[in-house]
Parts: structure tokens; C-alpha cells; sequence
């Protein structure tokens, strides 16, 4: 079993103090941050760039993302205890962890096998342990454990998936990146009522592309 050591701990450190000053501010994000070892949840060859702010290939023509981008995502959902959140996109499962730690009931869906596969086994290897990992399209969402406090996309959508805005309950929010390019806007949705959602928009920020299954 791959280890965890003081030397990793002091590296998450390090990081937590460089996400401080971008003005991550959620002590809940932070705390989850330094617990979570990102270097299991990427090939060991990279573990001295693990928590370096940084993205890496994990396989698929995936990436695991930026530790800034997983904790600005994480921080603007406003999820805490107890708070049931869907994922759009496991991927190697890092951003899953971290929401876990974070004590969120996380539904969380990928539609590459290979990364489904490992997720799932690295996720009950450290034991954090999503309310499910579903094999499928995030387009879709997941309208059978609906309605959901929070909705997270972890990859760049060429549009706003309505199922998942469908998906909120009323104060939820979808925080999403959107566009077709290399960069991508990331955009959060309120859900008001029943058919109002309030938008707003941050920065820009760079996410491989969210695959919908043509089948």
C-alpha cells in the first residue's frame, strides 16, 4: 500500500498556505485540502509536482485539476455536513475525496471506465466512501436521488446541461465551467424557484472537455 508520510503532510501544508493567499477562505475546504493525499491519486512518477498548483494526465486524455480550481469549486458550493452533493466527472477521484472529507454525501458519476474503475478502488482504499459512483453520461445527472443541495462539473461543458439545473432543489446551486474552447468560464446557477435561477459568472479557467455518451 502506497504510504502517507510527515514529508507529504508538511507538502500539504505548504499548499493550504498558497490556496490561503488566492483567497481560498473556507476552513472546511482548507482542513479537507490538507487531509486528502493527492499524490495517491496520481502516477507515482509525478508525487514531488503532487502538490504543486497544477493539473496532470490521469489517463483516458484526462487530467486531475488544478488543487486551486478542486478548492475554488468546493468553497463556492457552500456544501458542508450532511449536504448531498452530485459530480459530474470522478476522474481519478481526487475531487470526490476531497468533498468526503469535507462530510458531504457525495453522488458522483464518470463516463470513462478506465477512471470509474480506478477511482472506485482508490476511493476504498483511503476510505472515502461516496453515497454512490455511477458508470454513465453527467449529462443526464441523476434524476432517481434528486433533488440535489450542490452540483459540481468537473470538466468544461460546451453548454449548460438543463437535467442538472432541473436537478437543484430550490437554493441549490450548479457550479459549472462552460465553453467549447481550451478555457472555459466557470458559471454558478441558484436555483430561486421552480423555474428562476440566478447566474453568475467568475474568471477563467481551463478544463478537458465533458464527454456525452452518443449511444
Amino acid at each position: 500500500m502506497e504510504k502517507d508520510t510527515f514529508r507529504h503532510q508538511g507538502m500539504r501544508n505548504r499548499l493550504v498556505s498558497l490556496l490561503r493567499e488566492k483567497e481560498i477562505h473556507s476552513q472546511d475546504v482548507l482542513n479537507a485540502i490538507s487531509q486528502v493525499p493527492r499524490h495517491l491519486f496520481i502516477d507515482p512518477a509525478f508525487e514531488s509536482h503532487a502538490y504543486q498548483n497544477k493539473a496532470f494526465p490521469i489517463g483516458a486524455a484526462q487530467t486531475i485539476s488544478h488543487p486551486y480550481t478542486v478548492a475554488f469549486q468546493s468553497q463556492a458550493l457552500e456544501c458542508g455536513q450532511g449536504s448531498k452533493v452530485l459530480e459530474i466527472g470522478t476522474g481519478c477521484g481526487y475531487q470526490t475525496a476531497v468533498l468526503c472529507e469535507m462530510g458531504v454525501q457525495v453522488y458522483s458519476i464518470e463516463r470513462q471506465q478506465e477512471l470509474f474503475k480506478f477511482a472506485k478502488k482508490k476511493l476504498q482504499q483511503l476510505n472515502y466512501l461516496p453515497k454512490q459512483l455511477i458508470f454513465g453520461d453527467g449529462y443526464k445527472g441523476l434524476e432517481v436521488e434528486a433533488p440535489f443541495d450542490g452540483i459540481i462539473v468537473t470538466a468544461g461543458a460546451p453548454f449548460v446541461p438543463k437535467p442538472l439545473l432541473s436537478q437543484l432543489r430550490v437554493g441549490g446551486k450548479l457550479i459549472i465551467p462552460v465553453g467549447a474552447g481550451e478555457t472555459q468560464i466557470m458559471h454558478m446557477y441558484i436555483r430561486v424557484d421552480e423555474k428562476t435561477f440566478k447566474k453568475k459568472t467568475f474568471g477563467e479557467f481551463k478544463f478537458v472537455p465533458l464527454l456525452e455518451d452518443k449511444n
